[in-house]
């Protein structure tokens, strides 16, 4: 695939009439050949961020339905259908529209796969997003698209025909739950070497005769998904082996990095409530509407009177984002470093540079903006004597839960949030911690950002939106400060920013997201 560095957008060659269909036969892909054709940077930019909030209202709606069920697909559907990829099969030739849903599908896959190869935690992640559509692209197939689709991939998963399924009758009436000989009629099935059917075997819901599982239609893409998850997971590991090459190219590099832990939500960098919040509010604010990230670096600073490099850029970021002035910040910083062991003259020299840096007020004059929470998740993890990170990514499980306690979160909720951080939904996990400190069933909103947390947490507590149960009273007491030490190691992904020849106009397009 070649990209190109001008900025105006270059419109993909066309295929016509028949040879659409040879390309794109189908909705549902196994993404085995990459493509091959030009695209521009900006179209590059704009097919990556689209999947990657494809996948992120994926794995949203898996925690929040049940997968499969009406209401998860009928949402998925929806989501599919406003970012404009194909879901649905379809039945007529291969209109211009439906031909640019499966281009833009396939290529955007392959760039995600690039930057989304880059460490066990993100493979594991895309992985399971794509699995997750794949399920459900191929439960809309009738009998013949499965057959077309299996056909086209080079499964040899071939439907038996209805002497073999009456010679087997009785027996496959018995492996399967409530079949009686009407639905085994309806019922297609499909014989399988048993070796790729080790789940249904498992479970006992196959019949098994000389050496393959007789599968029925219904349950024939557990046996099709077991390949998409290993040829995908092959291919993401080739990948990474090729990282060197592709990140040598100086356009590609930054772009990757980005998507990686790129943030799709509100942009927090302009500041709204600049100047409206005061120094003596920030031990009440920390314990009503901080994030666990900034509620616990607070908590370290107050206790402390100090904080490490990486905690000072994440806390000090956000507290720039909920509004706090530049001469705030100095003066906040500064009355808490010099109650420890940094005296007035040195902070002035060592520390002021760093936070009117964050400002834009030294050096290059970037006006940085706080870090979103995929950010915190994947890059700089926290070392020995770090209070920085995500306590649900990088906290022992046990001392998240003695956290958790100290917050006064229920017992429940306490269970809920830790199988949430086991299926490793960090975000997630927080946006069900936001949830029962303020006593609401359902917060409304996909949680990406601290800031978004810190500001919908404000309109909760302001009486802009309804309290559904009654308030559950917030720890104002600081307890001992224990430290976080990550759970697992992760690869660091580089934070390098693009260059500028290469990438003035993709960061506009970053700002929008």
């Amino acid at each position: 695939m070649q990209f190109l560095r001008d900025r105006r957008m270059r419109l993909p060659t066309r295929l016509t009439g028949d040879r659409k269909g040879d390309q794109y036969p189908s909705n549902l892909q196994f993404y085995h050949l990459p493509p091959t054709e030009n695209i521009s940077l900006t179209e590059f930019e704009t097919f990556a961020i689209e999947r990657l909030k494809l996948l992120k209202a994926i794995e949203n709606l898996g925690v929040s339905y049940v997968k499969n069920s009406e209401e998860y697909n009928r949402r998925l559907e929806q989501e599919l259908k406003k970012l404009k990829f194909p879901y649905r099969p379809s039945q007529d030739e291969i209109s211009d529209s439906v031909y640019d849903q499966r281009r833009k599908d396939h290529i955007s896959h392959f760039i995600l796969r690039l930057a989304y190869c880059q460490s066990e935690d993100l493979r594991r992640w895309f992985i399971q997003q794509e699995m997750d559509l794949f399920r459900f692209r191929f439960s809309l197939l009738n009998k013949d698209k499965v057959q077309e689709f299996l056909k086209f991939n080079g499964l040899e998963y071939v439907a038996i025909s209805e002497d073999e399924k009456n010679m087997h009758k009785e027996d496959l009436i018995n492996s399967g739950f409530g079949l009686s000989s009407t639905k085994l009629e309806e019922l297609e099935y499909y014989k399988v070497p048993f070796q790729a059917t080790l789940d249904l075997v498992r479970t006992r819901k196959v019949f098994l005769w000389h050496g393959f599982a007789f599968i029925p239609h219904t349950d024939i893409v557990s046996v099709v998904l077991n390949d998409f998850r290993t040829n995908l997971s092959k291919a993401l590991a080739l990948s990474a082996r090729s990282l060197p090459f592709v990140q040598s190219d100086e356009r590609l590099q930054p772009l990757l990095n980005h998507l990686s832990h790129s943030y799709i939500g509100q942009d927090f960098s302009s500041q709204r409530n600049t100047g409206k919040i005061s120094l003596d509010q920030m031990d009440a604010l920390a314990t009503k509407s901080f994030p666990p990230c900034m509620r616990q670096l607070h908590k370290t600073l107050r206790e402390n009177h100090h904080l490490r490099h990486g905690g000072r850029m994440q806390y000090g970021l956000f507290l720039k984002g909920i509004g706090l002035t530049l001469e705030q910040a100095l003066q906040f910083w500064k009355l808490e470093f010099t109650k420890g062991k940094v005296d007035s003259e040195k902070f002035d020299k060592v520390y002021a540079y760093s936070i009117r840096h964050n400002y834009g007020k030294e050096g290059k004059r970037t006006d940085y903006t706080p870090y979103s929470c995929m950010k915190i998740i994947v890059s700089n993890p926290p070392s020995q004597g770090d209070y920085h990170g995500c306590p649900f990514r990088h906290s022992d499980p046990e001392l998240l839960k003695q956290k958790l306690q100290s917050f006064k979160v229920s017992s429940t909720g306490i269970n809920q949030i830790l199988d949430l951080v086991k299926g490793m939904h960090y975000q997630i996990a927080c946006q069900k911690y936001f949830e029962l400190v303020h006593s609401v069933d359902d917060c409304g909103f996909s949680l990406n950002h601290p800031n978004q947390y810190f500001a919908e947490s404000q309109r909760l507590l302001t009486g802009n939106r309804d309290i559904k149960k009654e308030q559950i009273p917030h720890d104002t007491t600081a307890s001992t400060s224990s430290q976080i030490s990550s759970s697992s190691s992760s690869t660091s992904v580089p934070t390098t920013q693009p260059s500028a020849a290469a990438m003035e106009d993709l960061e506009q397009i970053f700002s929008e997201y």
